[in-house]
């Protein structure tokens, strides 16, 4: 095979891999939501006087929402993606162009309230990583989507680091600017 095909293969096969990965077998709950006053010194944009919290004990995070979100869904699911490393022919350098392993991790998705099959309105997806797997992130070696930049970070704790896919509101979703506005007001605390 000639050496140019080697990187579009090697895409091919990640993307495909990630096909796979990407088949959550999420389920649906309900959130369990509380209305609380905004914390004291914080922008009244990032946390309006009455908004929704989603809490995660396991993870050890919230996520304010504004009140108008009450009602909404959390599905659990799980991301994956593929870590690049140098072929023989690229020895030496830090990152390359052959797939090295695989990994995967939890997504959590809140879907606003109003959400139907008919009327899809943005989701909020948070991957989970681990600070080890988030060491691939940065690096520009782990691949979890087509695209062609990496998640971005929105808040870490001293376990995990929560991000947001790339180009996650890359549609025509009702409600992506309400979405950029909610996530532009770091609405993530980890603890």
């Amino acid at each position: 095979m000639p050496t140019y095909f080697k990187p579009i293969v090697a895409v091919a096969l990640s993307l495909l891999i990630l096909a796979g990965l990407a088949a959550e077998s999420s389920r649906q709950q309900t959130l369990t939501q509380s209305t609380q006053a905004s914390e004291p010194g914080a922008p009244s944009k990032s946390h309006p006087k009455k908004s929704i919290v989603y809490r995660n004990k396991q993870y050890g995070f919230k996520f304010n929402l504004p009140a108008s979100w009450k009602g909404c869904s959390i599905m659990v699911g799980s991301w994956g993606g593929i870590v690049y490393g140098p072929t023989d022919a690229e020895a030496g350098e830090e990152l390359g162009t052959e797939p090295k392993s695989t990994l995967e991790g939890p997504k959590i998705t809140i879907r606003h309230p109003l959400w139907t099959g008919v009327n899809v309105h943005q989701d909020i997806p948070i991957m989970i990583f681990t600070k080890a797997q988030w060491r691939f992130a940065e690096n520009g070696s782990l691949v979890v989507s087509a695209a062609p930049i990496g998640p971005s970070e929105i808040g870490r704790n001293s376990k995990y680091v929560f991000a947001l896919p790339p180009r996650y509101d890359f549609g025509d979703a009702i409600g992506v600017q309400e979405v950029s506005d909610i996530i532009s007001g770091h609405p993530l605390r980890a603890r």
